[in-house]
């Protein structure tokens, strides 16, 4: 598996993860704080298409997984 793979697969999940627990009507509620946790990701994942510059590629490339763009 790639780098890109794993960036787009733990993006989605911190994503899916944060609604589930920012969102009240969900049955695993904890805090509406959890949606700055989802705006984080989104930003990082807008700001890493213009720049091409992504802190979990470059965690990646230091476990040695193949090096992409995000």
């Amino acid at each position: 598996m790639n780098a890109e793979r794993i960036v787009r697969i733990v993006a989605g999940s911190f994503i899916l993860l944060s609604l589930s627990l920012g969102v009240e009507g969900s049955p695993v509620f904890v805090s509406r704080h959890f949606l700055l946790l989802t705006a984080f990701v989104g930003l990082n994942l807008f700001q890493s298409g213009f720049t091409q510059i992504c802190p979990l590629n470059n965690i990646l490339a230091k476990f040695g997984i193949k090096n992409s763009s995000c």
